[in-house]
């Protein structure tokens, strides 16, 4: 199974992108894995929120395959521990061929993204910049690798 991030904007802060970048890199000694960037929309100031959310929901759209089982790091998401989500991992694997999480921009999600979605995540109650999330998330993602080996990364 492939696993996809897709990250709506650059990381901007250099420490979060050597972040994601080394555990992006450890995460591909344990299954496919890669991160796909869209760049930031332009001349914002003229868009509305749901214009934006609508121009990046079909930059999103346009990089899936029919076949992708689509995750949304949202807010009102399912919130997993750390064990729970290897378990959940597990079980996509089993049942995707490739597996898309999404980053959103600071507005979240067009209305087309939320209906094509398969499931909706959330990493905490707690609001995150959009920049530390991606971090958070890669170690998680990363952390779930270990615990579904069962290596001493993860403690109890």
């Amino acid at each position: 199974m492939k696993t996809e991030l897709i990250l709506v904007g650059r990381t901007a802060d250099k420490l979060f992108e050597a972040g994601i970048s080394d555990y992006a890199e450890r995460i591909s000694h344990y299954m496919p894995f890669a991160i796909t960037t869209i760049p930031e929309l332009k001349n914002t100031k003229n868009l509305s929120e749901e214009q934006q959310k609508s121009a990046e929901g079909e930059k999103i759209l346009k990089l899936l395959q029919p076949s992708d089982t689509l995750v949304l790091l949202d807010e009102h998401g399912k919130e997993l521990r750390s064990i729970e989500f290897a378990k959940w991992l597990t079980q996509r694997q089993s049942t995707s061929r490739r597996l898309v999480f999404v980053i959103g921009g600071p507005y979240g999600f067009s209305p087309a993204v939320y209906e094509r979605a398969n499931d909706k995540l959330s990493l905490s109650k707690m609001t995150f910049s959009h920049q530390m999330v991606r971090l958070i998330f890669t170690e998680q993602i990363y952390r779930a690798c270990t615990i579904i080996k069962g290596e001493p990364y993860h403690h109890e």
